[in-house]
């Protein structure tokens, strides 16, 4: 069970990402592993129709030609989405990074290439001290974005430079995994509640 300080944080992030996503900036995701695959998964959420509809309104299918089959399709399938991108995903470029400069700068470089002053970070390590992890989170408060992280209930290095740590009150992996889910998808949901209910 959450204590309040612990859901004080997942009410602050809920709130920073509410705020990013306002300005019609970007959340950049990333981690290791499993973590790798909650980044992804946290995109798949946001970027199409999660929990509720998010279809076009009339004006909005006012841009496709409406005569033109495939354009009429498009109009009724596609879904509102969310700037949320995972920087788990790019094999050629993350080999490529790895083999040039080192496994540690594979998220450091893409937050650097893509990140811009305004968009948020969020950072998933069960442990908090994955170097990767925690050098892309470095890169993210030198060029002006907010932090977000989800860890286990240790302190940690990206509990000390995070704007906002969720600590899942767990210490072993797959617990504190467990925990991440339940509160990524509570964030997710709270956020298309905002925006497109």
């Amino acid at each position: 069970m959450w204590d309040t300080s612990k859901l004080e944080s997942v009410n602050d992030a809920l709130r920073l990402l509410i705020e990013v996503f306002r300005k019609d900036s970007s959340l950049l995701i990333c981690g290791n592993g499993g973590s790798a695959s909650d980044s992804q998964h946290i995109v798949g959420e946001l970027q199409k129709s999660f929990l509720l509809p998010r279809t076009l309104v009339d004006d909005d299918k006012k841009m496709f030609d409406l005569t033109d089959e495939d354009y009429k399709l498009l109009s009724s399938k596609l879904a509102y989405g969310l700037k949320a991108y995972s920087l788990t995903s790019e094999s050629s470029l993350l080999s490529a990074i790895s083999n040039d400069v080192g496994g540690d700068y594979i998220y450091a470089q893409q937050v650097f290439a893509t990140g811009r002053r305004g968009d948020c970070l969020l950072c998933i390590s069960t442990s908090g001290n994955s170097r990767n992890v925690v050098l892309a989170a470095k890169t993210a408060k030198a060029i002006g974005m907010k932090v977000i992280s989800l860890t286990g209930s240790r302190d940690s290095k990206l509990s000390a430079i995070s704007d906002v740590c969720i600590k899942a009150p767990a210490t072993e992996t797959y617990e504190i995994q467990e925990h991440h889910i339940k509160i990524y998808h509570y964030l997710c949901m709270a956020i298309e509640r905002e925006f497109f209910q």
